[in-house]
């Protein structure tokens, strides 16, 4: 292929070859409960460069079908009454009350034919006017006097082979005129905001009744209890996971101390353990006072059920802090939060904004060969 501008310049070369029959002329196959036989196979071409095969397809009661192939995307079509003014290029045709796009206004020649027909082969130019619906199209075809219109609906390669008893079938190339994406974005988009709405109710009825319980708050002396084990009373929790936050707090001062924290489920054995360092140190460095740490620190223990527990509690400090003396160790099951709800919404948008980006980019494929694309 070669484009003129101010000058001759070579841009692509194209390699065709003729192409044969996929599906044998006389094999049967069964389409939606009723057999039918493939009398006849026409291949079609336009643009001078692009081919696609045309099965004719005849049930007992002399119904027809027509199975159409093009890279590998299969449409089966069967003609309809309705007839449209084609005269003009109309960008939009209503069927059954449902709008399709303008995909293609073209002619074709037919290049090659196999099998038994019951009228003469066209030798003519076939005016072809497709408009699309993915999964479904109209095609109109006018040759002469000879007007025919045709519903057709995207045929899955399984569906094929389902039909005429497995036969070799070549693979799909790029996207096909009315090949459907494979998630439904606006579907999509009302079954999310189910999920969310679902999971939005089912926490607040599972939770109307929780309310934030403190299971603990006690002051440790270290000339009691350094590197000693203190063990709580027993406490019930009822309700759906929360997690237990443990605050603790000790006047260090340019020193350190630690709590490390056990929770026993007392009907299962369960123990999850957690600690946590307190370290405050400050100074006076070439002129400037400087400070990190802090006498205060907090962390959870995710996800407690309910159940029976109590909890075990060993504090420590550092060794030659012969100031501090006490620390304080406070534990509260929270009231569950929503985010978990908040966590599902972000995972469901970021899904849908891949389904959008993806479909998207699927639709350009789409419509690149057509000359009435909307991107």
């Amino acid at each position: 292929m070669f484009e003129i501008k101010e000058e001759l310049n070579f841009v692509k070369e194209f390699d065709y070859k003729s192409i044969n029959p996929l599906l044998e002329i006389g094999k049967k196959g069964i389409i939606d409960g009723v057999e039918y036989e493939i009398i006849s196979m026409l291949i079609k071409k336009f643009h001078a460069i692009h081919y696609w095969r045309e099965y004719t397809l005849k049930s007992k009661d002399d119904n027809y079908l027509y199975l159409s192939e093009s890279e590998g995307h299969w449409i089966l079509l069967e003609e309809i009454p309705e007839r449209y003014d084609v005269s003009r290029r109309y960008k939009t045709l209503t069927y059954n009350e449902i709008s399709y796009d303008l995909y293609e206004n073209t002619h074709c020649r037919v290049d090659s034919a196999y099998g038994f027909f019951d009228d003469k082969v066209p030798d003519i130019e076939i005016k072809i006017i497709e408009y699309i619906k993915p999964p479904y199209m109209v095609s109109i075809e006018k040759f002469g006097n000879v007007e025919t219109t045709y519903f057709g609906r995207h045929f899955t390669k399984n569906e094929v082979k389902k039909a005429f008893n497995n036969p070799k079938l070549p693979g799909r190339y790029g996207v096909g005129s009315v090949q459907p994406f494979l998630f439904n974005f606006h579907n999509g988009i009302l079954v999310f905001c189910s999920i969310a709405i679902l999971i939005l109710v089912t926490q607040l009825i599972v939770n109307k009744n929780r309310v934030e319980t403190e299971v603990l708050s006690r002051n440790f002396s270290f000339t009691e209890y350094n590197n000693k084990d203190f063990v709580s009373e027993s406490f019930t929790l009822q309700g759906a996971s929360a997690p237990l936050t443990i605050s603790i707090n000790s006047e260090v001062d340019n020193s350190w101390a630690n709590a490390q924290v056990a929770l026993v489920n007392e009907i299962t054995n369960e123990e999850e353990y957690a600690n946590q360092d307190i370290e405050y140190y400050h100074g006076y460095t070439d002129g400037e006072s400087w400070s990190e740490g802090g006498r205060n620190e907090e962390f959870n223990i995710c996800g407690v059920g309910e159940g029976k527990y109590h909890l075990v509690i060993t504090p420590q400090k550092q060794p030659d802090d012969t100031l501090n003396d006490r620390i304080t160790v406070k534990a509260v099951w929270k009231s569950p939060s929503l985010w978990n709800f908040f966590i599902s919404i972000l995972i469901m948008g970021i899904a849908l904004v891949i389904i959008f980006f993806a479909n998207k980019n699927f639709e350009s494929r789409r419509w690149e060969n057509s000359d009435f694309s909307p991107f």
